[in-house]
């Protein structure tokens, strides 16, 4: 029986995911919001933004579908205005902007366990790191603030290529001359199965789902922890 590949063999190059691969919200969004809401004089659970929230989320990703995933700065405040809307419909503008300031701050987020000693070890073999991530310039702010995430010098973000994941252009535009080597040699890590495993397998990189809950075992190339790209 062959041995199974390892995820680094012939690779050069690794790019992230962000949220959900390398950072989560800490606390959640729906207690932020819940939060900041009451701050504000709006009284809502976070129990019921949930579920508004993801609803409308999908809503706006049908959106971007429909335009082949053309983004900018502008559109991910107005999609994020969408969400909160969505979420708290008594929002107003400065319980909006209140919230979206708060997650560019590097304090909102928290680094998922291993990824700070998996990056500087992948660095320390010479490999080439980056971030690639659905996101707006916010996320700059929020690497800059947390020291683990140093060695990932190149940071590629949607808002600024004008194509969001899993459009071919972010993969093409973005993701590859930011690394500056063949897409067979980039290996794409992300817990998002379209955005990230199907969107860079799209553009002939190497997925890799980062798939914690064993998800996809048995049906798609995936690590449980970051550490298993270092065995």
């Amino acid at each position: 029986m062959t041995a199974p590949r390892h995820p680094l063999a012939g690779i050069r190059a690794v790019a992230f995911d962000a949220v959900g691969t390398v950072i989560l919200p800490n606390p959640g969004a729906a207690f932020v919001y819940e939060r900041i809401a009451a701050a504000h004089g709006v009284a809502v659970d976070a129990a019921a933004i949930g579920p508004r929230l993801w609803d409308r989320y999908r809503i706006e990703e049908g959106i971007d579908r429909a335009s082949g995933w053309i983004t900018g700065e502008a559109r991910e405040r107005e999609r994020w205005g969408n969400i909160v809307r969505a979420a708290i419909p008594e929002a107003t503008p400065e319980l909006f902007e209140e919230l979206f300031q708060h997650f560019a701050k590097p304090s909102a987020w928290a680094v998922i366990d291993g990824v700070g000693e998996t990056l500087r070890e992948l660095e320390s073999r010479g490999l080439i790191l980056a971030l690639a991530s659905n996101y707006d310039r916010r996320l700059e702010s929020v690497v800059a603030g947390h020291p683990e995430l140093a060695p990932l010098r190149r940071v590629v973000i949607s808002s600024v290529v004008g194509i969001r994941k899993p459009g071919h252009g972010f993969f093409r535009d973005g993701v590859l001359p930011a690394l500056g080597c063949p897409a067979d040699e980039v290996l794409f890590v992300g817990d998002d199965f379209e955005n990230d495993y199907l969107g860079s397998q799209s553009a002939r990189m190497r997925p890799l789902l980062f798939d914690p809950k064993g998800l996809g075992e048995g049906r798609v190339e995936r690590i449980a922890s970051m550490a298993e790209l270092l065995r």
